[in-house]
């Protein structure tokens, strides 16, 4: 089942030529979802040559123009293009206003089915759920109330074994229940244990989008063993003080988080413009957190299992 993370931008506030503002797209089992929507983000789907269309949830992390100046084109973008299923948008409340004082005055009623849930940044709470996920949100320390977003796989069912599944001729109608974890009595009265039928679940696999923050320990048990992390790294160690008063992180930072939370693996971004070449950035981060990667616009990371604990 496919579980990945799509960086569309990478940069900080200010677009460059080879770096535009934060944007994610996550590809869940063919259901795709956007984290933050920076000016431009449209067109970093476009180029990268993902269908904006088959965008279902669009999640907001906090209301600097950097992370969702893009959301109103693309709301619009979707009406233009005769989009008929729905858009589920997350975000602060007040951002609910901006989209619809945006829509009133263009004099736009949009095609399709738009709904907007307000998300508390300050809770650690589930704000959507499938059947095979939760997404919830990490309250961050930001200038303004500012969150991010915790996906995670839930616990899938027992998987058969099918060569004893087929040797044995069990009926379809049996496979719930032993995936369930259900013994299996044959015609001649014989019972299987489940563990000669089945394998362990397939391992969990979990996402954590840490925005813009400055250190904030207090995310660790919320993000605790997650298999891969986002988190701002805006500044390099040398600017600690610039990072602490602009509410961001540094490299160092970062990876003393994914350090402290036992993550698998550490993505760092949101990087200030100073810094044309994010190498240093990583080789800072990296003497802290060695498996730590830079988000590199055009970049797929693939989420793998979480560690063991």
């Amino acid at each position: 089942m496919v579980f990945k993370v799509n960086i569309l931008g990478s940069n900080s506030a200010v677009p460059t030529l080879k770096r535009q503002p934060t944007a994610q797209l996550v590809n869940h089992n063919e259901r795709f979802y956007l984290i933050d929507c920076a000016e431009g983000t449209q067109l970093q789907l476009r180029k990268f040559k993902f269908r904006l269309q088959r965008i279902g949830h669009i999640f907001i992390s906090h209301l600097h123009g950097d992370h969702f100046f893009g959301l109103i084109g693309l709301i619009s973008t979707m009406h233009l293009l005769g989009r008929n299923k729905e858009l589920h948008v997350y975000g602060p409340a007040e951002l609910e206003e901006i989209i619809h004082l945006q829509l009133k005055v263009s004099q736009t009623e949009l095609v399709y089915p738009f709904y907007f849930h307000a998300i508390d940044p300050d809770k650690n709470e589930v704000i959507y759920e499938n059947d095979k996920l939760t997404i919830s949100t990490i309250p961050l320390d930001h200038r303004i109330p500012t969150c991010g977003f915790l996906f995670r796989e839930k616990q899938g069912k027992r998987r058969l074994i099918k060569s004893v599944v087929n040797k044995l001729d069990i009926p379809i109608d049996q496979f719930v229940k032993i995936k369930s974890g259900a013994d299996f009595k044959d015609t001649d009265g014989r019972v299987y244990k489940n563990e000669e039928l089945t394998m362990d679940p397939y391992p969990i696999r979990s996402y954590a989008y840490c925005s813009d923050t400055k250190y904030k320990e207090s995310i660790v048990p919320v993000i605790k063993n997650v298999s891969l992390l986002y988190h701002e790294a805006t500044f390099m160690q040398d600017r600690a003080d610039v990072a602490t008063e602009k509410f961001h992180s540094t490299t160092v930072e970062a990876a003393t988080i994914a350090l402290k939370a036992g993550v698998k693996q550490l993505i760092i971004g949101h990087f200030s413009t100073r810094y044309e070449n994010p190498e240093d950035m990583l080789v800072e981060s990296q003497s802290v957190f060695k498996n730590t990667d830079v988000a590199v616009d055009g970049c797929i990371f693939e989420v793998l299992p979480e560690p063991i604990s």
